[in-house]
C-alpha cells in the first residue's frame, strides 16, 4: 500500500472515530442537531474506509442498510428503519456464515441462553411489542453468533452490537437510566467498527506467495 493511499485510509477512519466522539457527546448533552448530523455520518464514513480496504460485497452491503436505518430511525419511518436493520443483520450472517472456520456449539448456547434471560427480563414491560423484540433480538443473538465463530475481534463487535439494542430494549420495557443513550451509541459505533474490521482483518490479500527454490525446500 503506497503511502498516499495509506494516509487517505486514515483519514476516513479518523473522520469515523471523529463522528462517534460528535455523536455520543451529542446524545450525552441532548444537542438535537448535532445528533441528528453525526449520527447519519457514521456508517457512510465507516463504509468509506471498509471500500478502501476491499470489503466484500455482503459487508458493504450491511454497512449500506445500516445507513439507512439510522436515517430513518430519525423520522417518522420507524419500522422502514428497524426492517433496514434487520437486512444488515441478515447481511452480516451471510458474510460471516460464509467464511471457512470452526463452530463450537457452546457459543451458541451461550448466546442462547443470553437472549432468552434479555426477553424473560424485559417481557413484562413490553406489552404488544413482545414477538417483534424478541423475533429482533434472535437475529442480533445470530450475528453475536456467527461473528464470534469467526474471530474474537467480530465477535466482540457483535456482543457490543446485541448490548446497544439491548440497551434501546430496555428503554421500550421501562428501564431507563441516565446516560444509556450516549452507551447505545458508543457501543454501536464501536461494535460496527469491530465487525467490519475483524472480518476485513482475516480476509486473503491476494498476493501470491513466491515460489521456493530447490535450496529452500531440501
Amino acid at each position: 500500500m503506497n503511502l498516499g493511499r495509506l494516509a487517505s485510509d486514515r483519514r476516513r477512519l479518523t473522520a469515523f472515530w471523529g463522528a462517534t466522539v460528535v455523536q455520543v457527546a451529542a446524545v450525552a448533552f441532548d444537542v438535537k442537531v448535532l445528533k441528528q448530523a453525526s449520527k447519519v455520518s457514521l456508517m457512510p464514513l465507516l463504509l468509506s474506509w471498509a471500500r478502501t480496504q476491499d470489503a466484500p460485497p455482503l459487508l458493504q452491503a450491511a454497512l449500506l442498510a445500516s445507513a439507512a436505518g439510522d436515517l430513518l430511525l430519525e423520522t417518522d419511518l420507524q419500522l422502514a428503519g428497524i426492517a433496514a436493520f434487520a437486512a444488515a443483520h441478515a447481511c452480516y450472517l451471510a458474510v460471516f456464515l460464509s467464511q471457512p472456520g470452526q463452530r463450537p456449539w457452546r457459543v451458541a448456547a451461550a448466546y442462547g441462553a443470553l437472549w432468552a434471560a434479555l426477553i424473560a427480563v424485559l417481557s413484562p414491560g413490553l406489552d404488544g411489542q413482545r414477538v417483534p423484540v424478541a423475533a429482533y433480538a434472535l437475529l442480533l443473538t445470530a450475528t453475536a453468533i456467527a461473528s464470534r465463530w469467526h474471530n474474537s475481534r467480530s465477535g466482540l463487535g457483535g456482543t457490543l452490537f446485541l448490548i446497544s439494542d439491548a440497551l434501546i430494549a430496555m428503554r421500550l420495557a421501562g428501564r431507563d437510566f441516565p446516560g444509556r443513550g450516549a452507551l447505545v451509541m458508543s457501543t454501536y459505533a464501536t461494535g460496527q467498527y469491530l465487525l467490519t474490521s475483524g472480518l476485513n482483518r482475516q480476509r486473503p490479500t491476494g498476493k501470491r506467495q513466491p515460489v521456493a527454490t530447490a535450496s529452500e525446500t531440501g
